[in-house]
C-alpha cells in the first residue's frame, strides 16, 4: 500500500468513526504507561507515540508532567481530535506523516507504538520503519512496540496485518535492537470481543550494525 493510499484509508477511518467505535479504543492507556515506566520513563525524557491517532496516551503523558512529547500519525483528522482534548496542545509536537517516509529531526529516549507496526505487511515498509526507528532512537533508548500476537486477528480496520511473537519481532528489527522485556495482553474491544496482543520492549544497541 502506498503512502497516499494509507493516508486516505486512515483519514476515512477517523472522519467516519468516533473514538469509541474503533477496535483499538482504550479509555485509559494503563498498559502502555506501565510498560513505558518499566522502560525507564522519567519526566525529563523525550517520548514519541507512533501511530498515536486519537489514543489517550498523549493525555496521560501530559497529565504526568512529561516534558517532551511527540505524536506521529498519518491522519490529520486523528491529530486534530487528539489536540482538541488537551487544554494546552502546544506542549506536544504533532507530526502528520507516514512513518515509513518520515525523517526524524531529533532523537528520542522512548518510542511507543501500539498497533501501528503490524499494519506494515510488506518487507520494504518494515525495513523502512526499522531504519526510521534506528535514526530516531538514542543509543540505549527503548522502544515499546505492541502488535497482534500469532493467535490475534488476521485483519483490522479492513486491512491485513502481520502477527508476531517476541522472537519474530526481534528477527524483523535485527541485531541493532535487543529484546529487553515482553508480555502478552488481551485487549477487549468496545463491542466486547477479545484480541490477543504481544508487547515487546527493545533497547537500541550502541555500536551495533543496525540491519544485520
Amino acid at each position: 500500500m502506498s503512502t497516499s493510499d494509507r493516508q486516505a484509508h486512515w483519514q476515512t477511518v477517523y472522519t467516519t468513526k468516533a473514538d469509541s467505535e474503533v477496535s483499538w479504543y482504550e479509555e485509559t492507556p494503563e498498559l502502555s504507561m506501565v510498560l513505558l515506566r518499566q522502560a525507564g520513563l522519567m519526566p525529563e525524557m523525550s517520548v514519541i507515540d507512533i501511530g498515536g491517532g486519537t489514543s489517550r496516551l498523549v493525555d496521560a503523558l501530559v497529565a504526568s508532567g512529561q516534558a517532551h512529547i511527540s505524536v506521529l500519525d498519518l491522519s490529520a483528522a486523528a491529530i486534530e481530535t487528539a489536540k482538541s482534548r488537551l487544554m494546552d496542545a502546544t506542549r506536544v509536537e504533532w507530526i502528520i506523516s507516514d512513518i515509513t517516509a518520515w525523517t526524524p529531526g531529533r532523537q528520542y529516549d522512548l518510542w511507543h507504538d501500539r498497533a501501528a507496526f503490524h499494519f506494515l505487511t510488506e518487507a520494504a515498509d518494515q525495513e523502512a520503519y526499522v531504519r526510521v526507528l534506528w535514526q530516531a532512537l538514542k543509543n540505549g533508548g527503548k522502544a515499546v512496540i505492541g502488535t497482534f500476537a500469532p493467535d490475534g486477528p488476521e485483519r483490522c480496520s479492513g486491512l491485513p496485518v502481520a502477527r508476531y511473537d517476541a522472537q519474530g519481532l526481534q528477527a524483523v528489527l535485527g541485531s541493532g535492537f535487543k529484546l529487553a522485556a515482553t508480555c502478552r495482553h488481551e485487549h477487549t474491544t468496545p463491542w466486547g470481543s477479545v484480541q490477543q496482543f504481544q508487547f515487546c520492549t527493545f533497547e537500541k544497541v550502541a555500536g551495533a550494525r543496525p540491519f544485520a
